[in-house]
């Protein structure tokens, strides 16, 4: 047997879930149905159904249907963000998502960890944020505690342990800020 980790002392803190678990059942099968299961351009629809559950869902949000919402609760999303395809927001801890943002297809914005150093491997929330009109691009992974910066743009198949400055063009594994993101005229 295992010193190091030790699977049946887990427990999670009373209250953690932020719900009951009768509420997270229900919007796990809310989401299952209702959100997976429709209509591409119903994103008024989702919006809705993520604020019955308690999301601070801003205005004109794109979301997919695809898009997975661990507990929109514990979420925020500023006005005109997106969130695409197969994104997954992990929010075992609170997660915001700033106005302008965009979280592209099959990004992962995780919460929650837990302490490896700890036999009983305890959950630990550390929220992310990601600011105003910031650019997460396709198959990121932005890990716990992990603030993506105000205009930032995280390059696509990232991982992003730290927390990304402001208006920089960073990418990488683990992910770096490489240039600052300037404006093009059209």
């Amino acid at each position: 047997m295992s010193a190091l980790q030790r699977l049946d002392q887990f427990a999670l803190a009373p209250g953690q879930r932020g719900r009951s678990a009768l509420t997270v059942q229900l919007w796990w099968m809310v989401q299952g149905t209702l959100f997976r299961w429709s209509p591409q351009v119903a994103y008024g629809f989702r919006r809705w159904l993520l604020r019955r559950f308690g999301a601070r869902v801003g205005r004109k949000v794109l979301i997919r249907p695809t898009a997975t919402v661990t507990y929109p609760w514990k979420v925020e999303i500023g006005d005109y963000a997106w969130i695409g395809d197969d994104a997954v927001i992990y929010s075992l801890g609170p997660i915001h998502i700033g106005a302008h943002a965009v979280v592209s297809q099959r990004s992962y914005l995780c919460a929650a960890d837990h302490d490896a150093g700890q036999p009983d491997f305890p959950l630990r929330e550390r929220a992310v944020r990601i600011e105003e009109g910031a650019w997460v691009a396709t198959d990121v992974f932005v890990g716990p505690g992990v603030t993506i910066g105000r205009e930032a743009v995280v390059g696509a198949r990232s991982s992003v342990f730290r927390n990304m400055p402001s208006a920089m063009v960073c990418h990488g594994n683990p992910c770096r800020p490489i240039r600052p993101r300037a404006a093009t005229s059209t």
